[in-house]
């Protein structure tokens, strides 16, 4: 039986000499792989009491709809600003090279929902942050917070140090 690990491609010095790229195109694009995947995320959510799953743009829809549907949950988008057409709460925060802003509904989170947030990695961990967030601005709590992928080395789980954070992947380097 093969483990997630399997799938996932590693591609040398990408996008710069030095850096192990970890492609997850190689898990979806394998039906086990993908299976396997969201298996394994859905499993680190067995003991959670929660309301609502709530994706990052955009691998965090492929990962957390899945999720969402399985456990007859909600699912609710965050998405890049400007792509939504209702009254939006958004959160800007920064990037490695400048900065960028995300936004979901206003009234996609009610107050008091418990709150699971999905993502396909974590590197640095701001745009998760900036995630839970707009999730707590609108009175929601975030009870959990899962990837697929860990890059431990670029230290995101300390920006999240307040939150159940949990992978299914960890590689220590960058």
């Amino acid at each position: 039986m093969k483990k997630i690990e399997d799938y996932v491609r590693s591609i040398p010095d990408f996008p710069e000499p030095g850096i192990i790229f970890r492609d997850i195109t190689s898990v979806l694009q394998d039906a086990d792989g993908l299976h396997l995947a969201i298996d394994s995320m859905q499993e680190l959510l067995k003991d959670v009491d929660f309301d609502v799953v709530v994706g990052a743009e955009s691998r965090g829809f492929v990962f957390g709809a899945p999720i969402a549907y399985n456990l007859h949950k909600p699912f609710v988008l965050i998405r890049k600003k400007g792509k939504l057409p209702c009254e939006t709460v958004s959160k800007e925060y920064d990037l490695e090279y400048g900065s960028a802003e995300i936004e979901m509904h206003k009234d996609s989170i009610k107050p008091g929902q418990k709150v699971v947030l999905v993502d396909d990695l974590i590197a640095t961990g701001g745009t998760i942050q900036a995630a839970a967030e707009l999730v707590e601005s609108l009175g929601g709590e975030v009870v959990k917070i899962i990837f697929l992928m860990e890059l431990a080395g670029l230290k995101g789980r300390e920006l999240l140090k307040k939150y159940d954070v949990a992978s299914v992947i960890r590689y220590e380097g960058k």
